[in-house]
């Protein structure tokens, strides 16, 4: 088929490797503006941008395609016969979606109607969800409402991360389109449960402090989910330390103040949390430095047991 692709960051990249693979026409490619990235704050190309243009594939980065009369002209001129959308990161005008004959697909990261919205794989590990999947709809004007036309499920690992769950969401997401794609004709949408859906809204910065007085699963849940995007972080010293990994020791301890740490062995730092429970924080990223294991950080800074982590 011939094919419009909007997308941008990497987890939709494998679905338009495998629409080539496969033999469709990727006609043009719609994504995100370059963006500031890494210390030097350089601006970035998204994944798919970079990987269309080693193709040769023509590549539109309108700042806000909702008001971006051009992209509609071009889009009607490369005469798609459908629509693909995977991760693309704004809401496409009704004008794109219901140009070609078979509209626009929408790849979502989740089993419809739960987690709508921008951030659904982080939201699945947040809330301690057992299972996920992906789901094919067919786009409309409202945030992830369309109908759907494919589902497939997956459980989800007991120490698994977002970024871990992620990379296999796109992998089952890029196999269910095609076979979406191959039996366009004949699938019949599905409309969703509206009473049943959930919101996955967008994660901010400051969603990924640690609450010491939450329990260590809900602290293990918060790393595992957040700790590779925007960031998990907690205050030691009244400088920030990143947390990138770590534990529910899923045991209680002495009932210390939260944030409290107990002891440094050698497998992390372990920390008081709410309940009496304790975490274990494997490996962290003082300010300023680079990445290491928590025991490493614990015996340069000589923290002793009693030390509050948490304060600004």
């Amino acid at each position: 088929m011939r094919i419009v692709f909007f997308g941008s960051p990497a987890p939709a990249l494998l679905s338009l490797q495998r629409l080539l693979e496969r033999g469709h026409s990727v006609a043009l490619v719609v994504t995100q503006p370059d963006k500031p990235a890494g210390r030097g704050r350089r601006m970035t190309p998204s994944a798919v941008k970079s990987f269309a243009l080693e193709r040769g594939i023509p590549v539109l980065e309108p700042a806000r395609i909702r008001t971006d009369g051009a992209v509609l002209g071009r889009i009607q001129d490369v005469a798609p016969e459908v629509n693909v959308v995977v991760a693309y990161g704004q809401i496409i005008p009704a004008p794109i979606i219901y140009a070609p004959p078979h509209h626009s697909l929408n790849v979502h990261f989740s089993l419809l109607p739960k987690y709508r919205g921008a951030a659904p794989v982080q939201w699945a590990v947040l809330n301690g969800e057992m299972e996920t999947g992906v789901t094919i709809i067919e786009l409309n004007e409202k945030m992830d409402e369309g109908d759907i036309l494919a589902r497939a499920g997956t459980k989800i690992g007991p120490q698994e991360t977002a970024g871990e769950l992620e990379a296999r969401l796109a992998v089952l997401g890029a196999g269910l389109l095609l076979q979406t794609l191959e039996g366009i004709e004949t699938l019949t949408p599905s409309p969703q449960d509206h009473s049943l859906a959930s919101l996955a809204p967008k994660i901010r910065k400051e969603d990924g402090r640690i609450d010491w007085s939450e329990s260590a699963s809900a602290i293990d849940r918060k790393v595992r989910a957040l700790a590779g995007r925007p960031g998990t972080y907690t205050f030691f010293r009244g400088r920030r330390l990143q947390l990138h990994k770590g534990r529910n020791l899923d045991a209680p301890g002495e009932t210390r103040r939260p944030g409290e740490a107990l002891s440094a062995l050698g497998d992390g730092l372990k920390v008081a949390c709410g309940g009496g429970s304790v975490y274990l924080v494997e490996e962290l990223q003082p300010e300023g430095k680079t990445r290491m294991p928590a025991h490493a950080f614990s015996l340069g800074a000589k923290i002793r047991p009693g030390e509050l982590l948490g304060g600004d």
